[in-house]
């Protein structure tokens, strides 16, 4: 189903495409130069109609889809992000087009920009791809503006493409977390474990304590001479419980009983304890630290 989000910005409002938007969006095409970059002449309303119903016939994940570009009321041109069909691992792809009587005013760019932060900022993407027809300046100029990488190209839709991605900035996202413990050893035991299942490596030691780190964020284990206490309740203001992204659900499968100093909670009611649509295994370690391991995507193991 066709239903991502509204998004606006300073001059546009990005909405869903709809049925009713079919004919306006033909007309956007009628320019010729707006099918300069693709295989099929989007200028002959027969091909746009067949476009735009295959844009309306989207079913992929929730909240993302097809979006109308509209300024001051008037379409003026459309977007997506969705499911790629030509890059693997079902890696989520831009596009973008304006009208040509639009051209030249920043548009694409100030469009693309909301769909591309909504896309790692909203949905937590963990890259947003886009291809773009080798000899399409313009374009290649949005993605550039936008930050995106040129990693290479391709033989894509039918002719050589870049292909580009946009990664998340650092900025506002968790630097280090620290939990203080009170049995160095027992907690290195249990953490070295499950974070080394999930692809974390050890980043740092010191006679209190060790960290490890993926990507630009680590954890920290440390026995500071400074605690006040000497164990951890985690129904007591204060952390409750640390949650973390699992690839699949076979792999949330293979870590739901638990490994050393971990034990299963709420197995009664895996793994949809915390709802019908959030696949997560939930473990309590020997010190009382509780973590969530949520499933990205997959179908449940098995099936």
């Amino acid at each position: 189903m066709n239903n991502p989000p509204e998004l606006t910005t300073a001059r546009l409002k990005l909405r869903a495409l709809t049925e009713a938007d079919s004919e306006a969006v033909v007309e956007v095409f009628t320019a010729p130069e707006m099918s300069r970059f693709f295989k099929a002449d989007f200028s002959d309303p027969a091909q746009a109609r067949e476009m735009v119903a295959r844009r309306l016939a989207y079913d992929g994940p929730a909240g993302q889809g097809h979006w109308v570009i509209e300024r001051d009321g008037e379409v003026a041109g459309i977007a997506h992000l969705r499911p790629s069909t030509e890059l693997p691992g079902g890696v989520s792809e831009l596009g973008y087009s304006v009208a040509v009587k639009h051209a030249g005013q920043g548009l694409a760019s100030e469009a693309a920009r909301a769909v591309v932060d909504y896309g790692l900022g909203a949905l937590g993407l963990p890259a947003v791809w886009a291809l773009v027809h080798q000899d399409n300046a313009a374009s290649l100029a949005v993605t550039g503006r936008l930050g995106f990488l040129d990693v290479g190209s391709g033989v894509h839709y039918g002719d050589t493409h870049r292909v580009l991605v946009a990664l998340p900035a650092q900025h506002g996202r968790p630097h280090h977390i620290e939990l203080w413990v009170p049995d160095l050893a027992r907690a290195e035991r249990a953490w070295g474990w499950l974070l080394g299942r999930l692809g974390w490596r050890e980043f740092q030691r010191w006679p209190a304590g060790v960290s490890w780190r993926l990507g630009g964020t680590y954890l920290v284990v440390e026995a500071s001479p400074a605690t006040t206490g000497d164990s951890h309740e985690r129904t007591r203001p204060g952390l409750n419980h640390l949650a973390l992204h699992v690839g699949t659900r076979a792999e949330v499968d293979e870590l739901a009983d638990g490994g050393p100093g971990w034990r299963p909670l709420f197995a009664e009611r895996f793994p949809y304890a915390g709802g019908d649509a959030h696949y997560a295994a939930y473990l309590e370690n020997d010190d009382g630290f509780e973590v969530e391991l949520v499933a990205i995507e997959g179908p449940p193991h098995g099936s």
